[in-house]
Parts: structure tokens; sequence; C-alpha cells
């Protein structure tokens, strides 16, 4: 069974990019683009406005800062 992962960010963010290449298998969605999406994220992350929010295998994880 694969892992699954999805990102919740904005493609201009550099923890965002940094998420991305580290979990590149991982479905990108870029909260810009989505009010619905946002909307989704900021319930996941408990109104935190911080990015990227990644859902892995259904635990949260708020911002990333590994590999800076």
């Amino acid at each position: 069974m694969s892992e699954q992962i999805i990102i919740y960010g904005k493609s201009t963010c550099p923890h965002t990019r940094r998420a991305l290449d580290a979990y590149p298998q991982a479905h990108f969605i870029d909260v810009l683009l989505s009010p619905a999406d946002l909307g989704e994220m900021m319930r996941l992350s408990g109104g935190q406005r911080r990015i990227p929010v990644i859902v892995r295998n259904g635990e949260v994880e708020i911002g990333y800062r590994r590999g800076s």
C-alpha cells in the first residue's frame, strides 16, 4: 500500500517547494487557486494560516522546515 500525501500550499512559497521536493509523489493543492481548498486547509490546520499543510495517511503536519 503506497503512502497517500497531500500538500496544501502556494507554488511561490519556498517551504512549500521544499516539501514538494521531499515528497515528489504528493498531490499538490495550491490554496490560492480555490477558496474551497483554502477552507479545507484551514480546517485541517485548526485555523492556522501557515503553509504548507502536509497530510500523510491522515496525519496533519503544519509547516515544513526540514532541508532548509
